[in-house]
């Protein structure tokens, strides 16, 4: 019969017996745990060597005596010697010290574990009916696998007074659960409350487990029901009551997403805050459209800007340079602007222009028209936030009819060539 435990070996002595690429492994698993550790070998394998020379252990180049071990906590032998570590794994017996005896999984008085870290969790495997160290790992990376995409629910259900509260800012993409990244879906596994825009993964905000608070924060144009400023409150109000909170974001936070302000906000309330990019609209949604926002032979650059900052003059003459993208978020309401003072600068009329509706969502859809026209395509559309806008040449890519849209982007990219 066998308990498993979790020992702390911070700044405690374990004694390594065997100089060979088993120890090597575990000396920096202890290591890694903080351990003062103790190699007691005749001679040592490349890794070991390595480790001596850092300054992170001690080396006694000699065979293991019952001496060696006392005064340790732990004692993990791996000599290769099957009779030696029988010997070994008595030593310690005898002196009640724990030890692994990794030459013989039914002896010794503890085993080594199959460990993997998801978030503040250490996930160990272990088998009572003998040591089999490819079964173990492979399970426990399995399971960690299923943890680390959000499988299961990690909350933490017992607190104390001093759990410490948190705040994630998670990128959520552009809007398919699918394109959230692995350590998203584990920040919001972990989450007590989970602040929401109104853009991004929306439907995963169904399947949370009862009890996650949701905070529905989301912004329209020219409708911003809950201000910026109380939305900082509310990340370090429920952080301060000891709560892990997820800001969850549509795109990536830091563009046009305020995650810089919130970030600054709670470092300056004392928070703790870490940050998990995500797959920003800008690029993502037009690539679900077919639309690369560079080419080789037409396009060499993309301008990212919002709907008010496109009729500024330096997007303006980006556009009237040409061999540049410019993708605009929040510019369905700015479009007739946008085009007027494009045309008035120079810009020629009859510049490609796509608008991606509800991209990488079942609802995607998209309108195409050149400059001049786009303003009433996109009436006849009925086109409708959340959208993007992508102005140039690159806006021929992702139409049906292959021809229509191969010969001009072929010509160019042959005579760049």
């Amino acid at each position: 019969m066998s308990l498993l435990l979790s020992l702390d070996v911070q700044g405690r002595r374990v004694v390594l017996a065997g100089g060979g690429s088993v120890s090597a492994r575990r000396a920096r698993a202890y290591l890694d745990e903080g351990a003062v550790v103790i190699v007691v070998a005749p001679e040592l394998c490349p890794e070991l060597h390595d480790l001596v020379r850092g300054g992170l252990l001690t080396w006694m180049a000699e065979a293991i005596d019952r001496e060696h071990v006392l005064g340790a906590w732990l004692v993990h032998t791996a000599t290769g010697d099957r009779a030696v570590d029988l010997l070994v794994a008595d030593w310690a017996a005898a002196e009640r010290i724990w030890c692994v005896n990794a030459g013989d999984g039914a002896s010794g008085s503890a085993r080594s574990v199959a460990t993997n870290r998801v978030g503040e969790l250490t996930i160990g495997v272990s088998s009572t009916t003998g040591a089999d160290p490819r079964r173990t790992k492979g399970i426990g990376d399995a399971l960690a696998d299923h943890l680390t995409t959000g499988g299961v629910d990690l909350r933490r259900r017992r607190r104390t007074p001093t759990d410490e509260g948190r705040v994630v800012l998670v990128g959520g993409g552009p809007g398919d659960p699918e394109l959230l990244t692995v350590k998203a879906r584990r920040a919001i596994a972990e989450a007590d409350v989970i602040i929401a825009d109104r853009l991004g993964p929306r439907s995963i905000l169904g399947d949370l487990p009862d009890g996650v608070e949701i905070v529905e924060v989301g912004k329209s144009p020219n409708h911003h029901p809950v201000p910026q400023e109380q939305i900082n409150d509310i990340l370090v109000e429920r952080a301060r009551a000891g709560k892990v909170v997820v800001r969850l974001k549509g795109g990536d936070p830091f563009v046009f997403g305020r995650g810089g302000e919130e970030f600054i906000a709670c470092r300056a309330a004392g928070i703790r805050v870490e940050v998990v990019p995500g797959i920003s609209s800008a690029v993502s949604v037009p690539a679900a459209a077919g639309i690369p926002v560079t080419h080789r032979g037409v396009a060499r650059a993309f301008h990212t800007v919002t709907g008010h900052e496109a009729v500024e003059e330096d997007t303006l003459a980006v556009l009237r340079a040409g061999r540049t993208t410019v993708v605009v978020l929040m510019g369905v309401a700015a479009l007739p602007t946008i085009v007027e003072r494009a045309i008035a600068s120079g810009v020629p009329a009859d510049l490609p222009v796509a608008i991606i509706e509800e991209g990488t969502t079942a609802e995607q859809r998209t309108t195409r028209a050149p400059l001049a026209d786009i303003v009433e395509a996109a009436v006849l559309a009925g086109v409708r936030n959340p959208a993007i806008i992508v102005l140039g040449e690159v806006a021929r890519f992702g139409l049906l009819d292959p021809d229509a849209v191969g010969a001009p982007i072929e010509r160019a990219v042959r005579s760049s060539s």
